[in-house]
Parts: structure tokens; sequence; C-alpha cells
């Protein structure tokens, strides 16, 4: 990432714009890195785009959970000022997100999901049992894209490192366990929150009967895919996801 980190009272994020601010949540073992594309193109289009670093291995064990999580992001939102905000998230983002969204839908405008968790919970946290192999992990890192080559050394190494920290691997887990806890299907259709659902076709991760599920659910979503795409698609087809998203603020005229 060129833009520098900034860090302000316990919190660290990346910010650039001017605008409307999109909030932008990233996934278990996803960097802000993996949202460079998102921070290029948004920041030039009117919005203020900030990225916070979720602390997902540094609260308590007690207070690693989703529930925790969005009261952070609740408090992060109040310690920027801001009375509105877009939340785009991607997996446990998205997850966080909409829960977050379902306490404080009045301090959210709209909200941007791709990969999301929240639903459909059995991929997250397991397969760690060979965890010290390193060719088992990178392996297990490919499969979360469409491309495998999308999967570059450095973000096989993070994995590799993640899950071989035992402080890290217990809060991966107990995320985990966390993220069934708050499956979402009772409290989506008590959401009119405006949703853009964008999805991988070929996501095996949270398949696409997932994104199909959550647009049955919300009571107000538009669902869009992109084909030969996995889990993160801003990372795989960063123009596409970037082109489907703000045609959609366009439209909603957000």
């Amino acid at each position: 990432m060129t833009h520098r980190l900034k860090k302000e009272k316990n919190y660290s994020y990346i910010e650039a714009g001017e605008g409307t601010p999109i909030i932008v949540l990233h996934g278990l073992m996803g960097g802000l890195s993996n949202f460079s594309s998102v921070l290029d193109f948004f920041s030039t289009k009117n919005y203020k785009v900030i990225i916070p670093e979720l602390p997902i291995y540094t609260m308590s064990l007690l207070k690693t959970n989703v529930k925790s999580f969005a009261k952070y992001l609740h408090e992060f939102i109040t310690f920027k000022g801001f009375e509105e905000v877009i939340l785009l998230g991607n997996s446990l983002g998205g997850h966080i997100g909409l829960y977050h969204t379902k306490h404080y839908p009045e301090r959210v405008k709209a909200l941007v999901i791709t990969g999301s968790s929240g639903l459909y919970e059995s991929a997250m946290g397991g397969g760690y049992t060979k965890r010290s192999d390193y060719e088992v992990i990178k392996k297990k890192a490919q499969e979360v894209f469409y491309d495998p080559a999308v999967a570059t050394k450095e973000i096989v190494d993070e994995v590799y490192e993640t899950v071989n920290d035992r402080n890290k691997l217990i809060k991966t887990l107990a995320i985990a366990k966390s993220a069934i806890r708050h499956n979402m299907a009772k409290d989506l259709p008590n959401m009119p929150t405006p949703t853009c659902i964008i999805w991988g076709k070929n996501d095996n991760v949270t398949p696409p009967e997932v994104a199909r599920e959550f647009n049955d659910l919300l009571p107000d979503s538009d669902l869009f895919w992109i084909n030969k795409c996995g889990h993160a698609a801003m990372m795989e087809h960063p123009d596409e996801f970037n082109q489907i998203m703000n045609a959609w603020l366009q439209k909603r005229g957000f």
C-alpha cells in the first residue's frame, strides 16, 4: 500500500479521498492491501475511503467475536465523527458489516458485501491439522481464488505465519465459532438497508447459493456475479468489482 497507516487513539487505518465515507472491512486473513484498488478508485470519485485494521488478533479471547468487532466498528465511526457511512465488507468483514447494520441501522447508508460470512460458516477455521506443512497451507490459500496465481508467496507466507502462531490460531478458531453463533438468517428479513451483493461465480469458501440466499432474505438487495472469480472479487477482478459497485452506488444515489 502506498498510503500511510494513520494511528489515532487505539485505531490504525488508511484513509484517502474526500466525500461520502466508505468504510472497508477486511476478512479474517485479509490485509488492508487486498482493497488497494478500491481505495485508489473510489477516493477519486467523491468518496472518503477508510480501511481500519480490525482488532482480530489483539482483542482478549473473550471479546474475539463478531459482536465485539461490530461494536469496535461503531466506536470507530463515532470517533471519526461520521453521521452515516457506506460499509463494504469481504468474508468476515461482510459479517461484521451486517451485524453492525442490524444494531445501528441509522448509521449505515448502504452496505456492500462480497464473499460474506453470516449464513454459511463451514469453511471458516477448519483444516489446520497440517498447519506446519507449507505446501498444504499454500494449497488452502490458492483455493480461495479461481486463479491460484493470485495467491502470491507474500499471501501464502502471511497465512502460514498466522496459522502457526498459537495465539492467532486460537483467535481464528474462536472467530469461526462466533461466526456460527451469529448466523443472521433470522435477522436479514428485518434489515431494509440497501445492499449490493457482489459475488464470485466460482467461490469455494462461500458458494454461489450463499449469495442467492442473502439476496432472497434481504428486503432491498441487488445481486451481481463476477465470472472466473473466487472468494475475493475485489482482488481477482478489481476493475470489474469497482465498476459494479460504482454503478450501483450511482443508480441508488449514494
